[in-house]
């Protein structure tokens, strides 16, 4: 991807990622290192069975979904930095198997006052299972230096 500085950006622009898939390993695994929820950990506890079986961890999907930003390179080489994150919310349990596809669109470019030189994106994420069900959502804010002179 070619970089891409604040004053590219447009609102109502958006970008929506290739599937990619959910292992039950890859839901174990993540569990047993950072949420170690039966649920997320044995198919067969009754917490499981509470949702139908083995489901991932909101961590995990959010995890999932930063690399797919990350991998996906839609700024290029310019430099963000994370202001934060509002509004996250899981919706519908992610289960082994699921095929996950995120979509990311601008809502609003906000350049500084203080500091001409750069500004704020403020972007909402919804991630859908292969169902088209949204799974997860959260807005964010990045702050993104704008094109420097020529």
């Amino acid at each position: 991807m070619t970089d891409r500085y604040l004053d590219d950006l447009t609102v109502g622009e958006s970008w929506t990622s290739a599937p990619f898939e959910i292992t039950e390993a890859e839901i174990i695994d993540f569990a047993r290192q950072f949420d170690p929820q039966p649920m997320h950990v044995d198919p067969d506890s009754d917490q499981a069975k509470r949702f139908g079986g083995l489901i991932a961890s909101g961590w995990h999907v959010a995890s999932r979904v930063m690399r797919d930003f990350v991998e996906a390179d839609l700024y290029g080489d310019v430099p963000l930095l994370g202001l934060g994150v509002n509004d996250l919310r899981w919706r519908v349990p992610v289960r082994p198997g699921d095929r996950l596809t995120v979509r990311r669109e601008v809502l609003e470019i906000v350049p500084s006052e203080k500091q001409p030189d750069r500004g704020r994106v403020r972007t909402i994420t919804e991630v859908s299972n292969q169902n088209g069900q949204i799974v997860m959502s959260f807005e964010n804010w990045m702050q993104l230096p704008k094109r420097p002179a020529a």
